[in-house]
């Protein structure tokens, strides 16, 4: 049983950059696939990048080329480098290992605020 806790989020201004940090309570090294989500307010939660074990990545097409999500398996730790924000990045971020389909693996952390000003 994993817990996970969610940091690194605030207010930064369009253009602007964050990195989240998403702390696990024990080992992730097995977990083949871990990845960052978001809520904005009002809409659905969505999944916006993805990092398997070996490192390979993927990436929402509304991120691509802005976000890059890394992990430490030796710290227990994933990363999600947020560059040229935008308002509409505007969340809560949430990060949690990926099953198949719409399954997470663990509970939902309480996900770290993002709020990005135009």
């Amino acid at each position: 049983q994993v817990q996970l806790v969610e940091s690194g989020g605030g207010l930064v201004q369009a253009g602007g950059s964050l990195r989240l940090s998403c702390a696990a309570s024990r080992s992730i090294f097995s977990v083949n696939t871990m990845g960052w989500y978001r809520q904005a307010p009002g809409k659905q939660r969505e999944l916006v990048a993805t990092i398997t074990s070996v490192g390979s990545t993927n990436y929402a097409d509304s991120v691509k080329g802005r976000f890059t999500i890394s992990r430490d398996n030796a710290k227990n730790t994933v990363y999600l480098q947020m560059n040229s924000l935008k308002p509409e990045d505007t969340a809560v971020y949430y990060c949690n290992g990926k099953g198949a389909r719409d399954w997470v693996l663990y509970s939902w952390g309480q996900g770290t605020q993002v709020t990005v000003s135009s």
